[in-house]
């Protein structure tokens, strides 16, 4: 079994950043991937055939161990257990560091209904957790905290009970201890509003009846509060999901989540690049790791 330092795992953990996704799109190749990978055993440890593909597969072998995990980890498992395991991108919506009240969401997930999923990973501490949850629960019907091991009796005792609470097991196997209330009569119509895009509010009050004035930008937020505080909160919800499905649709994105390694899917569905580089990315992605290894 091979012993890796700290340096070698945040080397492996930032392979996975979006400035490394961002860098292939872009340029076809990344001098920031070759920097990482010079600073870890992954050349050494590769077949001679290997890809940059098959390097950011292994990277992802070894940092799903329970203790290396970070965020990322976390993401993927979401994204290949729950979106596209139990869902699919044709039939549901995820959203990515979405804002709710004063906190930013890790994930959440449209389909019938909005789920969010607070990511607690090894390397987190739940000083916010509390705080956290009850933003989300003003603009989210189901509450979901996805926990590492170590975690997950700390995150039982915090709480409240309608909260979900998962376990990634050491195993990268998701555990429900707990399912999640599903409560859109709690929503809070103003909150809800501060998380959207003025388009969508607009979309979203056209879509129940309501007239929306015309007025100068600088009036508009004001509008729109005064007519969303007298909106119904489950009414309001389930025009929210129907409305962000639409706008934050991602089922575009399949083509290209098809043609990238499983450890890279997760990136591509929460890394906005255009669709223009999406061929400069997968022929990067497919580069020898040999060749790559000269990236300048």
């Amino acid at each position: 079994m091979n012993i890796y330092s700290t340096t070698q795992l945040s080397a492996l953990t930032r392979l996975f950043s979006a400035a490394v996704f961002r860098e292939m799109a872009k340029k076809g190749r990344s001098s920031l991937f070759r920097r990482l990978i010079e600073q870890t055993n992954m050349v050494q440890q590769s077949v001679p055939c290997a890809t940059v593909g098959d390097t950011f597969d292994s990277a992802f072998k070894i940092l799903k161990v329970a203790g290396h995990r970070d965020e990322y980890i976390y993401r993927a498992a979401i994204t290949h257990k729950v979106l596209m395991g139990k869902h699919s991108l044709r039939t549901a919506c995820m959203l990515n560091e979405f804002r709710a009240g004063n906190c930013k969401a890790d994930l959440v997930i449209l389909n019938g209904t909005a789920t969010v999923y607070e990511i607690k990973s090894e390397r987190d501490s739940l000083s916010r957790l509390l705080n956290q949850v009850e933003n989300y629960k003003r603009v989210f019907a189901r509450v979901n905290v996805i926990a590492s091991e170590c975690h997950v009796d700390g995150v039982l005792a915090t709480v409240p009970n309608d909260v979900g609470v998962m376990c990634l097991s050491k195993r990268y196997r998701i555990t429900t201890l707990r399912e999640a209330e599903n409560c859109p009569a709690r929503i809070c119509p103003g909150t809800v509003l501060r998380s959207l895009r003025v388009a969508e509010a607009v979309a979203i009050l056209r879509a129940m009846g309501v007239t929306v004035p015309q007025v100068p930008n600088t009036l508009m937020h004001t509008a729109l509060g005064d007519l969303f505080a007298a909106l119904d909160p489950i009414a309001l919800h389930f025009e929210m999901v129907r409305t962000l499905k639409r706008t934050r649709d991602l089922s575009p994105l399949g083509d290209l989540v098809d043609r990238l390694p499983v450890s890279l899917q997760a990136a591509a569905l929460s890394v906005s690049v255009r669709r223009v580089d999406h061929s400069r990315l997968v022929n990067a992605i497919a580069t020898p790791l040999h060749e790559a290894m000269a990236w300048s």
